[in-house]
């Protein structure tokens, strides 16, 4: 199965610019985790990703109110991302090796099309079986293979999706 099936396609967006209090209101209000930071330029490409776990760090390591902080300073700018054509092993083993839960799924030009996270992939995996019709695509033992990874002790590379 590939990953543009059960991706996410309307996801919210910041630039490197906003405040960290933006991201973390876009957070809120729309049920998630993460923020694909997008540049200024207005084509799209992501050039970043922040969490509301980096939220959180820049909050407690830089002593100042969220609307202080630009995004920039708190954001991951190595991004961990997968492509719509890609089949979710792939994207398990992406989140996997990197101890990330979400991938930002984008075009051959960096472009976001969509987010894909661990949750989709166990949702996935919980309607083949209830559907119990043909082959299971996503296999429980797949499943608990990449959160396994995901749940390691975290290496100190900086901030994480």
């Amino acid at each position: 199965m590939q990953v543009e099936r059960i991706m996410i396609r309307d996801v919210k967006t910041c630039s490197a610019n906003d405040t960290l209090n933006r991201a973390a209101q876009l957070m809120w209000e729309n049920d998630c985790g993460c923020i694909p930071v997008i540049a200024a330029d207005g084509d799209g490409r992501v050039i970043g990703i922040v969490t509301d776990r980096d939220i959180c760090m820049a909050a407690y390591t830089q002593g100042r109110p969220l609307f202080e902080i630009p995004v920039a300073s708190a954001m991951a700018r190595k991004v961990i991302a997968c492509s719509p054509t890609d089949d979710l092993k792939r994207a398990e083993t992406l989140m996997h090796d990197n101890q990330i839960r979400r991938l930002p799924v984008l075009d051959e030009r960096g472009r976001l099309l969509g987010i894909i996270s661990i949750n989709d992939i166990a949702r996935e995996a919980a309607r083949e079986r209830a559907s119990r019709r043909g082959a299971v695509e996503v296999s429980d033992a797949e499943i608990g293979y990449t959160f396994e990874g995901i749940c390691q002790p975290h290496r100190h590379d900086g901030p994480a999706a």
